[in-house]
């Protein structure tokens, strides 16, 4: 069994994470960069090593013991804490040391994203030596990866408040509907009443919209969507109405495919949040991302 750890321990389990991710030796030959025979042989020092076998290969093919799945799940943590260990001791000069888990969720308005990016930028001046990670998710599941502990800043659209998550105002996007080209209102649309929309089948969102409630009650849905891509993808048929952000759709507005409804009637706005857990559980990195996000929105906090 092993005992202390060695820097040859590491490397054996850094091959054998080599061959799992690649599914098998063979495979794994191009992304170690190491011949077949130095792998098995490699494979071998580790389970001699561990007193107990991690895979079985063979003729039959690839594949891990029990034992080998429960050991990737701790080589992978080792290897983690190992990297955040290096990390910490390379940097500690600096400040803010760690890793900064930013969620998003897509087509934010490119002023929104010039914002983020200047805190970004600011943040960048500190005496800090942080390493991003900046992920796209749908609403709920940033909820979700933000309580796992998966990402420690979200921003986006936020239909309902978990009571663990604490939940600041950011920005308004507008929303407003539109038709496609080859819709029956398509000619007169920018000043169509509730009258002329009112037989025509719409496009709407798969997720709650509380904002746009009083319109979902009062029209024709027959077919939804859990992204503004989908959605768009819908109008453009020409066949189905529906809401858009107005950034997104001003493109297709240009070239001639998307015409707004009548924007004075039919537009709702949407409140964005910068979305973190309880501010008692904050990290220092954290704390100062955020006085950075807020100065860029000329916000308090």
């Amino acid at each position: 069994m092993l005992g202390n750890l060695s820097d040859l321990d590491l490397r054996l389990i850094r091959v054998f994470l080599g061959v799992v991710d690649a599914g098998g030796i063979t495979p794994a030959q191009t992304a170690l960069n190491v011949g077949q025979s130095t792998i098995s042989t490699q494979l071998s020092s580790l389970e001699t090593r561990l007193g107990y076998r991690l895979c079985e290969r063979g003729r039959a093919g690839f594949a891990l013991t029990p034992k080998g799945e429960r050991f990737v799940e701790l080589s992978r943590s080792l290897l983690a804490a190992v990297g955040e260990f290096t990390e910490q001791a390379r940097h500690m000069d600096k400040q803010l040391v760690g890793n900064l888990r930013i969620g998003l969720i897509g087509h934010t308005p490119l002023s929104q994203n010039a914002r983020i990016s200047e805190a970004i930028a600011h943040f960048r001046k500190r005496n800090e030596a942080v390493r991003f990670d900046i992920q796209v998710r749908p609403p709920g599941e940033l909820e979700e990866d933000l309580i796992n502990g998966a990402v420690e800043i979200a921003v986006g659209y936020f239909w309902h408040r978990v009571p663990t998550l604490n939940y600041t105002s950011l920005f308004i996007e507008k929303q407003i509907a539109y038709c496609g080209r080859g819709h029956p209102l398509f000619e007169q649309a920018g000043e169509t009443t509730f009258e002329e929309v009112a037989p025509h089948e719409w496009a709407w969102r798969s997720y709650p919209i509380p904002e746009a409630q009083i319109y979902a009650n009062e029209i024709h849905i027959t077919a939804q969507a859990d992204n503004m891509e989908a959605v768009a993808m819908l109008i453009l048929s020409g066949y189905h109405l529906g809401f858009l952000p107005i950034h997104f759709a001003e493109p297709y507005v240009k070239q001639g495919l998307l015409k707004p409804l009548n924007p004075k009637l039919f537009h709702y706005e949407v409140p964005f949040f910068v979305v973190t857990r309880q501010k008692r559980f904050l990290s220092d990195i954290v704390r100062a991302f955020l006085e950075d996000l807020q100065d860029a929105h000329g916000e308090e906090s």
